[in-house]
């Protein structure tokens, strides 16, 4: 009887101290969501005529809270996180290796950013591996198209999206496609590469023409996404709901050690804290930037982690004005989380 007695003392003693973890949605809310609503309202009045869109995720409980969640703004290089996703699931199937070669031929080539293409023909030989670095952690558009073009095209990547349940989340072009379009530019080819002529190229398209282009790109429904879609893809590759174990760690690495953003959601970064991220930048022409925005998952030294989706559109203000704009949307949430 004792020694039943000593038993099951110690077994109660070994589960106390192994408790499982509360589920999700077990745990007190963080926010108060009026209260971070009000707050978000605050920076949305002080960017107009800029529209801002917000998605914050405790990942912890599950709470979020949105603003203009559900409309739809312009990606630009925020795809290029899901389209990295796309490929590491390419090579978890076995249909792409990360040391193939890749050559990169003239029709290849694709508006700046993009130093694949300034490279080019001086080297046209990259191995998946290498393209995918700099599509994700540099925003190469060229690298980013290549890559695109070997799942399928945009539309196989909306379509594996929508698979893994990333509603509301559209790619619809190449980037050689997109950036011309919104500039009301012919079709994009190899002899305008390069920044300088590929800007006095623009520059030769009268500015009615520009700003109908940009007005009608800020109205289109291709190529957006919603803060609410990109939160659901932020949580699916942090839970591996969309990657091998490896091929997670590796975006995720190559999202963290990006130098790019370093003055949006970074820069509210506290002390021991990292952030995986893809931003998204337009081209800023005729006084009016179309996009600027930054997506990530913030991870503190405590272990807790947040996902912020901060999409900008139509922003009259400077490079530093709109970036301070994204980090201070950070500084708030990370405040509300008592960070």
């Amino acid at each position: 009887m004792l020694r039943r007695a000593f038993l099951l003392s110690a077994t109660a003693a070994a589960l106390a101290g192994c408790r499982e973890k509360p589920m999700l949605g077990q745990l007190e809310p963080v926010f108060d969501i009026k209260d971070l609503t009000k707050s978000f309202q605050a920076v949305a009045d002080k960017a107009a005529p800029a529209v801002l869109g917000v998605g914050v995720r405790d990942i912890q409980t599950g709470q979020t809270v949105v603003f203009n969640g559900d409309r739809r703004f312009p990606l630009q290089s925020v795809f290029k996180a899901p389209l990295g996703a796309a490929v590491l699931a390419e090579v978890d199937s076995g249909k792409l290796r990360l040391d193939e070669t890749v050559t990169i031929r003239d029709i290849d080539l694709s508006p700046p950013f993009s130093p694949v293409a300034d490279a080019w023909p001086a080297r046209t030989d990259y191995s998946i591996a290498e393209l995918l670095e700099r599509a994700v952690a540099a925003g190469d558009n060229t690298a980013a198209d290549v890559l695109m073009k070997k799942i399928g095209g945009p539309g196989a990547l909306t379509a594996w999206l929508s698979l893994k349940n990333i509603p509301n989340f559209s790619v619809d072009r190449y980037e050689r496609q997109l950036q011309p379009d919104i500039a009301g530019m012919a079709s994009f080819r190899a002899d305008w590469k390069g920044e300088a002529t590929y800007s006095a190229q623009l520059q030769s398209i009268p500015p009615a023409q520009r700003r109908a282009a940009m007005s009608a790109y800020l109205a289109d429904a291709r190529d957006t996404a919603t803060p609410v879609a990109a939160l659901a893809f932020l949580e699916a590759l942090r839970a591996g709901q969309l990657l091998s174990k490896a091929s997670t760690a590796r975006l995720l690495a190559i999202m963290t050690a990006t130098t790019m953003g370093q003055t949006r959601l970074k820069a509210a970064l506290p002390d021991g804290a990292t952030l995986a991220h893809q931003t998204g930048s337009a081209r800023t022409d005729l006084g009016t930037t179309p996009a600027a925005n930054d997506i990530g998952l913030y991870t503190l030294k405590d272990g807790r982690q947040f996902a912020v989706a901060v999409f900008l559109s139509g922003s009259t203000t400077s490079d530093e004005a709109r970036d301070a704009t994204i980090a201070e949307v950070g500084r708030i949430v990370l405040k509300a989380a008592k960070v």
